[in-house]
């Protein structure tokens, strides 16, 4: 991480009165937002090794990181959108000394049993000291098949991945990037921190935005790119979809200002991909994992190929291993918490392949085939992504392993609702059937079952993060009735 705090005081130095970060509270230059890190690692040096971040999208959040890096800390961020139970899981088991935590997070973590620490926005320290080696960062994953893993990088990874990433976004200190994405998503911390502080840009926190998008309810994502016009940012596919669908309702577009906007976190649907584009979003889809530091590949901006996820970053080999995506390099993890070291090369549990110039192209988690009663292998993420490009679907997932058919499970999304709630049986199957033309009829699913989101919240069948968890899904899909075609009994 030297070479960031190098790149932070050069900026500093060179032209220290340029804006560095806002939010919607505040704006801190170059040089105010490296005495205001400075500051908070002078007190965090003498306080405990692990430390957990809480705080909101914005400035407190930003300084609370960084400050972490400075005095070589273990920093542990701690979502602001998760329960108190997780919360609480979380800091048991990162054995969590100390909470950073800003004004609007105070009263919450007070409750934790823990330490605090405020971070004050008004402490300045203007000849820094050096940086104290020892930082990591711990991310806790989705924790889709049981408790979340706590993924540990603590050899340099996050500051390798952020100079990839600069490198294979075109990155430059002209960009104004705009974040919408909550900051403990490790690659929201890389593409809203790090890359702008190593390179000298310009970063705008939305916390609303993010606090909506950790809830899962993303409102007015059009506005506030038209609002900030943003050079650069990074949205998941159901804030693709939300943003497109603003466009479409109003007749606009987004903003020329942007250059590049990737999007990762999960399969992208192709239709979305087309009217993103179609709209004016220069979307670059990209593929990671929280074992390897988050991006493992990206389209870049001179050369994308739609349907995959872009070349691996430069510096990573990967490799297709009986159809498993296998990387090593220099982004992989230490290991899981408390567990043993990682092995590299890292077997990912995605299955994929590569072009024959190199492109990845991903198919689906390897633990999730479905194998049907007619020893059919499909992927169901493949058939998920095609239902996921009708925006009348927020969430989706497809079931049916040993079973002669497959079953779809759909959550209407908001704009969706109305249509499913007047929509008859057949019109519901004709629309799978549409969203799925482009699959064989064995893998097209013949039966379906509609949820809200607030039951499969509460059925337990989808994590925090809005992830299912596949291995609840077979039990819960047996105790409701099925809206089946009757091709579902003769499927093969």
């Amino acid at each position: 991480m030297r070479t960031i705090f190098d790149a932070m005081r050069s900026h500093a130095q060179s032209a220290g009165d340029v804006k560095s970060i806002s939010d919607q509270t505040e704006t801190l230059t170059r040089r105010d937002l490296l005495a205001r890190v400075a500051a908070l690692a002078s007190d965090l040096r003498r306080l405990p090794r692990v430390i957990g971040l809480f705080a909101p999208n914005g400035v407190e959040w930003v300084i609370g990181q960084l400050a972490c890096v400075l005095a070589g800390k273990i920093a542990v961020p701690l979502p602001t959108f998760f329960s108190d139970n997780q919360l609480a899981y979380i800091i048991r088991n990162a054995s969590i000394e100390l909470i950073l935590v800003g004004q609007a997070t105070l009263s919450r973590a007070l409750q934790s049993g823990v330490d605090i620490h405020l971070i004050d926005n008004h402490r300045y320290e203007w000849q820094p000291a050096d940086i104290v080696d020892g930082f990591g960062q711990v991310i806790y994953t989705s924790g889709s098949t049981g408790n979340p893993k706590g993924v540990r990088h603590e050899s340099g990874q996050i500051a390798w991945s952020a100079a990839a990433l600069a490198a294979a976004t075109d990155a430059h200190e002209s960009d104004r990037y705009l974040s919408v994405l909550p900051l403990p998503l490790l690659l929201e911390t890389i593409c809203a921190v790090f890359v702008p502080q190593l390179i000298g840009a310009y970063a705008y926190f939305d916390s609303r935005a993010a606090e909506a998008v950790g809830r899962s309810n993303p409102t007015e994502l059009a506005a506030a790119f038209e609002r900030h016009r943003p050079t650069t940012s990074v949205v998941v596919p159901q804030l693709l979809r939300s943003w497109t669908g603003e466009l479409l309702a109003t007749g606009g577009r987004a903003p020329a200002s942007l250059r590049f906007v990737a999007v990762g976190g999960a399969p992208v649907p192709a239709a979305l991909v087309t009217a993103a584009w179609d709209l004016g979003i220069p979307v670059h889809e990209g593929y990671g994992l929280s074992e390897c530091c988050s991006v493992v590949a990206v389209n870049c901006a001179s050369e994308r190929r739609a349907g995959t996820v872009g070349r691996p970053l430069r510096g990573l080999k990967v490799s297709i291993e009986e159809g498993e995506i296998v990387v090593d390099g220099p982004s992989v993890m230490d290991g899981y918490l408390a567990q043993a070291a990682a092995r590299r090369p890292w077997r990912t549990g995605d299955l994929g392949k590569l072009d024959v110039d190199g492109f990845l192209i991903v198919l689906g988690r390897k633990d999730n085939l479905i194998v049907t009663s007619f020893g059919r292998n499909i992927s169901p993420e493949w058939i998920e992504t095609m239902l996921l490009g009708d925006p009348r679907i927020a969430f989706c997932a497809v079931i049916g392993n040993g079973e002669s058919y497959l079953t779809a499970i759909l959550i209407p999304s908001a704009h969706g609702s109305a249509w499913f709630a007047s929509a008859s049986e057949k019109n519901v199957h004709d629309m799978i059937a549409e969203c799925c033309a482009n699959a064989p009829d064995y893998a097209v699913p013949s039966a379906f079952i509609l949820v809200s989101l607030d039951q499969a919240r509460d059925a337990q069948i989808l994590t925090s993060n809005f992830r299912f968890v596949r291995k609840t899904l077979a039990s819960f899909v047996t105790n409701r009735s099925l809206h089946m075609t009757d091709r579902s009994k003769n499927v093969s």
